[in-house]
């Protein structure tokens, strides 16, 4: 039976690289690590690309491929390791470099993995669950991997999919511009999924199959949580709640869950499986942030439109969450390099970024700041906050709207939120 799934997969490996794909951002810095002797672990939900991305990696050298999210394997209920190499080894002869795909579906697979590092092989792994990268990876590949991690399309990597062309006139001729704010309303409604962008699938159908899945897989079936329906719909609600405020009690009180500790386990499940971030609020003390009520975004804007229950698309609320995501692609780790912040007279600022120990950035997402009282809402927000952080950039990312404020010697830049998306960042 082994036998038979690697040779087929072989085949399939094949097929998959003959196959032209989108360039993803992550790829130079991937390739960086690629010939060090380091596990290279790629992270993400299902569907984002993990796998592509780590079949186009290794393009260029011999390499054995294995994947564990095989339905013959889950039937046969387990896999010898040892026999697994021999059949590896007697389909590729003597190659030392292997990519495993969806390694979290082996029990004990870190030994595993271990075991076969120690020997010298050059290992890829991917999988679709943030646990892989905090305990099991903590405590057995301690300082012997580098994470990587793959999420739906950034803007850029959206662009390319539809093949848009950016030229140094895009911005100034009206026909360019309107094209691409066509494109950022799309990818504002349907998200990044490559699938989605791709293949021209219907969002909505395909994302709230795929978010049901990636419940069901990832999350019940994983942790073997035997509420299923309440897990589900602590999920369903945490998304219809996007970038707004939770605080466990009141979801205890909304979702009639059984207590607190329950609640929290949940959450982080959903985490791990690269559904939702929650985000803490911004304060030196630890028990502030800690006490606070948290923010959740969902992974993929798509999955908002997909699974929301919305009388009209909250285009602000979007947009926070597209902004989010993208602050999350380009690395900034969310409750450590990014909050949110409240100020001393309570009022809020969507995002405060921090480099190392410094607070670098504070941005506001607003859809129109067209009207003076929206205008002195988000300014006011953003000059108390800093002053009493002491942060000179200030940002209000807006649809399609280019200006600057000065108020008590203190810039801050509206920006268009397609200018900010198209930004390069330094790695």
């Amino acid at each position: 039976m082994l036998k038979d799934i690697v040779t087929n997969q072989k085949r399939q490996k094949e097929q998959l690289q003959a196959l032209s794909y989108i360039d993803r951002t992550k790829e130079p810095f991937a390739k960086k690590w690629l010939d060090s002797n380091l596990i290279k672990v790629v992270l993400g939900p299902r569907r984002a690309g993990k796998s592509v991305f780590s079949l186009v990696l290794l393009k260029d050298r011999p390499f054995m491929y294995f994947n564990f999210d095989d339905e013959v394997l889950s039937s046969a209920g387990g896999i010898a390791t040892d026999e697994l190499m021999k059949e590896l080894h007697a389909a590729y002869g003597q190659v030392k470099t292997i990519f495993f795909d969806e390694i979290q579906n082996l029990s004990n697979w870190e030994l595993f993995v271990n075991r076969l590092h120690r020997e010298g092989y050059n290992l890829v792994l991917t999988g679709s669950n943030a646990h892989l990268l905090s305990t099991e990876l903590a405590t057995h590949l301690t300082g012997r991997h580098i994470p990587i991690e793959i999420l739906p399309f950034d803007f850029n990597e959206f662009l390319r999919a539809k093949k848009f062309q950016i030229d140094a006139e895009y911005g100034a001729l009206p026909q360019k511009r309107g094209e691409l704010l066509n494109l950022v309303e799309s990818y504002l409604q349907n998200g990044g999924f490559p699938e989605v962008v791709v293949s021209n699938l219907d969002p909505k159908d395909y994302l709230e199959i795929l978010f049901d899945a990636l419940l069901f897989k990832d999350v019940v079936k994983r942790h073997k949580v035997k509420f299923s329906t309440q897990i589900g719909n602590l999920g369903a609600h945490l998304i219809n709640i996007f970038a707004n405020l939770y605080t466990v009690r009141k979801l205890l009180e909304i979702l009639n869950l059984k207590s607190a500790s329950t609640t929290e386990k949940y959450i982080k499940y959903l985490e791990e499986a690269y559904l939702i971030f929650s985000l803490l609020r911004y304060s030196p003390k630890s028990v502030q942030r800690i006490k606070s009520p948290r923010k959740v975004y969902a992974v993929d804007n798509g999955f908002i439109s997909a699974k929301a229950i919305q009388h009209s698309p909250d285009k602000g609320r979007l947009m926070e969450n597209l902004v989010f995501t993208e602050l999350v692609k380009r690395g900034v780790k969310p409750n450590r390099d990014l909050f949110y912040y409240k100020t001393r007279n309570g009022r809020e600022v969507d995002f405060l970024v921090r480099k190392g120990i410094e607070v670098t950035e504070l941005i506001q997402v607003c859809y129109e700041a067209v009207t003076l009282d929206v205008e002195q809402r988000e300014v006011k927000a953003l000059l108390e906050a800093s002053e009493e952080l002491n942060v000179k950039k200030m940002t209000v990312l807006t649809w399609d709207e280019t200006r600057e404020i000065k108020k008590d010697g203190r810039a801050i830049q509206f920006r268009p939120l397609w200018d900010w998306l198209l930004e390069k960042v330094q790695d």
